[in-house]
Protein backbone atom coordinates (compact mmCIF):
# COMPACT_ATOMS: atom_id res chain seq x y z
CA UNK A 1 0.00 0.00 0.00
CA UNK A 2 1.16 3.48 -0.79
CA UNK A 3 -0.86 5.17 1.95
CA UNK A 4 -3.10 7.11 -0.47
CA UNK A 5 -6.39 5.58 0.68
CA UNK A 6 -8.48 8.19 2.49
CA UNK A 7 -11.58 6.13 3.17
CA UNK A 8 -13.15 2.69 3.23
CA UNK A 9 -15.31 3.71 0.24
CA UNK A 10 -18.00 5.63 2.04
CA UNK A 11 -16.36 8.98 1.19
CA UNK A 12 -16.68 8.23 -2.51
CA UNK A 13 -20.39 7.36 -2.11
CA UNK A 14 -20.97 10.51 -0.06
CA UNK A 15 -19.24 12.77 -2.61
CA UNK A 16 -21.11 11.10 -5.49
CA UNK A 17 -24.40 11.57 -3.61
CA UNK A 18 -23.77 15.30 -3.26
CA UNK A 19 -22.99 15.64 -6.97
CA UNK A 20 -25.97 13.58 -8.13
CA UNK A 21 -28.51 15.13 -5.79
CA UNK A 22 -30.10 18.27 -7.19
CA UNK A 23 -32.57 19.84 -4.79
CA UNK A 24 -33.74 17.07 -2.46
CA UNK A 25 -37.36 18.14 -3.00
CA UNK A 26 -38.56 15.31 -5.24
CA UNK A 27 -40.80 13.91 -2.49
CA UNK A 28 -42.91 17.10 -2.38
CA UNK A 29 -46.37 16.99 -4.00
CA UNK A 30 -45.42 20.18 -5.87
CA UNK A 31 -42.63 18.24 -7.59
CA UNK A 32 -45.13 15.71 -8.92
CA UNK A 33 -47.33 18.59 -10.13
CA UNK A 34 -44.32 20.18 -11.87
CA UNK A 35 -43.42 16.88 -13.56
CA UNK A 36 -47.04 16.40 -14.68
CA UNK A 37 -47.19 19.95 -16.06
CA UNK A 38 -44.08 19.34 -18.16
CA UNK A 39 -45.30 15.93 -19.34
CA UNK A 40 -48.66 17.36 -20.50
CA UNK A 41 -46.85 20.05 -22.48
CA UNK A 42 -43.84 18.22 -23.91
CA UNK A 43 -44.52 14.48 -24.08
CA UNK A 44 -46.63 13.39 -27.07
CA UNK A 45 -47.12 10.04 -25.29
CA UNK A 46 -48.90 11.74 -22.38
CA UNK A 47 -52.68 11.09 -22.56
CA UNK A 48 -53.37 14.82 -21.98
CA UNK A 49 -50.81 16.12 -24.51
CA UNK A 50 -53.47 17.02 -27.11
CA UNK A 51 -55.16 19.34 -24.54
CA UNK A 52 -51.88 21.04 -23.61
CA UNK A 53 -48.71 20.82 -25.72
CA UNK A 54 -50.74 19.71 -28.74
CA UNK A 55 -52.63 22.99 -28.73
CA UNK A 56 -49.63 25.19 -28.00
CA UNK A 57 -49.61 25.36 -24.19
CA UNK A 58 -45.98 25.74 -23.10
CA UNK A 59 -43.96 26.04 -19.89
CA UNK A 60 -41.78 29.13 -19.48
CA UNK A 61 -38.03 28.53 -19.75
CA UNK A 62 -37.48 29.40 -16.09
CA UNK A 63 -39.81 26.61 -14.93
CA UNK A 64 -38.96 24.12 -17.66
CA UNK A 65 -35.31 24.10 -16.63
CA UNK A 66 -35.68 24.07 -12.85
CA UNK A 67 -38.07 22.75 -10.24
CA UNK A 68 -36.39 25.09 -7.76
CA UNK A 69 -37.48 28.09 -9.87
CA UNK A 70 -41.03 26.75 -10.14
CA UNK A 71 -41.19 26.22 -6.37
CA UNK A 72 -39.65 29.62 -5.63
CA UNK A 73 -42.27 31.35 -7.82
CA UNK A 74 -45.33 29.30 -6.84
CA UNK A 75 -44.47 28.38 -3.27
CA UNK A 76 -46.07 25.43 -1.52
CA UNK A 77 -49.66 24.69 -2.42
CA UNK A 78 -51.99 25.82 0.37
CA UNK A 79 -53.60 22.39 0.88
CA UNK A 80 -53.94 18.99 -0.75
CA UNK A 81 -57.21 20.30 -2.22
CA UNK A 82 -55.35 22.86 -4.33
CA UNK A 83 -53.90 22.37 -7.79
CA UNK A 84 -52.12 24.52 -10.33
CA UNK A 85 -54.40 26.63 -12.50
CA UNK A 86 -53.72 28.79 -15.53
CA UNK A 87 -55.67 32.04 -15.22
CA UNK A 88 -55.86 32.34 -19.02
CA UNK A 89 -56.80 28.82 -20.10
CA UNK A 90 -55.21 29.41 -23.51
CA UNK A 91 -51.99 30.78 -21.99
CA UNK A 92 -48.86 28.93 -21.02
CA UNK A 93 -47.51 27.98 -17.61
CA UNK A 94 -45.76 31.15 -16.41
CA UNK A 95 -45.50 32.86 -13.01
CA UNK A 96 -47.91 35.57 -14.20
CA UNK A 97 -50.51 33.10 -15.49
CA UNK A 98 -50.50 30.46 -12.73
CA UNK A 99 -51.90 30.19 -9.24
CA UNK A 100 -52.86 27.55 -6.69
CA UNK A 101 -56.63 27.14 -6.54
CA UNK A 102 -59.14 24.80 -4.99
CA UNK A 103 -60.47 22.15 -7.36
CA UNK A 104 -63.93 23.79 -7.28
CA UNK A 105 -62.45 27.06 -8.59
CA UNK A 106 -60.40 25.28 -11.23
CA UNK A 107 -63.49 23.47 -12.50
CA UNK A 108 -64.91 26.85 -13.48
CA UNK A 109 -61.85 27.68 -15.60
CA UNK A 110 -62.26 25.01 -18.27
CA UNK A 111 -62.59 25.38 -22.02
CA UNK A 112 -65.80 23.35 -22.12
CA UNK A 113 -67.65 25.48 -19.54
CA UNK A 114 -70.81 27.16 -20.75
CA UNK A 115 -70.45 30.87 -19.99
CA UNK A 116 -73.52 33.11 -19.94
CA UNK A 117 -73.81 36.88 -19.86
CA UNK A 118 -76.88 38.31 -18.16
CA UNK A 119 -77.55 41.81 -16.83
CA UNK A 120 -73.92 42.81 -17.43
CA UNK A 121 -72.46 39.83 -15.52
CA UNK A 122 -70.58 36.97 -17.13
CA UNK A 123 -70.44 33.66 -15.24
CA UNK A 124 -70.34 29.93 -15.91
CA UNK A 125 -73.58 28.01 -15.92
CA UNK A 126 -72.88 26.37 -12.54
CA UNK A 127 -72.48 29.77 -10.87
CA UNK A 128 -75.70 31.11 -12.42
CA UNK A 129 -77.58 28.01 -11.26
CA UNK A 130 -76.30 28.45 -7.71
CA UNK A 131 -77.01 32.19 -7.67
CA UNK A 132 -80.57 31.74 -8.96
CA UNK A 133 -81.34 28.63 -6.89
CA UNK A 134 -81.99 26.54 -10.00
CA UNK A 135 -80.76 22.98 -10.36
CA UNK A 136 -78.05 22.99 -13.03
CA UNK A 137 -79.68 20.16 -15.01
CA UNK A 138 -82.91 22.18 -15.19
CA UNK A 139 -81.01 25.27 -16.32
CA UNK A 140 -79.24 23.21 -19.01
CA UNK A 141 -82.60 21.86 -20.19
CA UNK A 142 -84.15 25.31 -20.29
CA UNK A 143 -81.31 26.68 -22.41
CA UNK A 144 -80.79 23.60 -24.57
CA UNK A 145 -83.67 21.21 -25.12
CA UNK A 146 -86.42 23.75 -24.38
CA UNK A 147 -84.66 26.57 -26.27
CA UNK A 148 -85.43 29.28 -23.72
CA UNK A 149 -83.68 32.64 -23.84
CA UNK A 150 -81.04 33.35 -21.18
CA UNK A 151 -83.38 35.92 -19.63
CA UNK A 152 -86.29 33.49 -19.38
CA UNK A 153 -84.13 30.56 -18.22
CA UNK A 154 -82.59 32.56 -15.37
CA UNK A 155 -85.57 34.66 -14.30
CA UNK A 156 -88.40 32.11 -14.40
CA UNK A 157 -88.98 30.78 -10.88
CA UNK A 158 -88.73 27.05 -10.33
CA UNK A 159 -92.09 25.39 -9.72
CA UNK A 160 -91.83 22.99 -6.78
CA UNK A 161 -94.33 20.15 -6.80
Amino acid sequence: MKGKTQSCGCLRREVAGVHLRTHGLSKLPEYKIWKGMKARCFSPNNPRFSDYGGRGIDVCDRWRESFENFYADMGPRPSPGHSIDRIDNDGSYTPENCRWVAVSVQARNRRNNHTIEHNGRRMVLADWAKLKGIDISLLRARLGRLGWSVERALETPVEHK
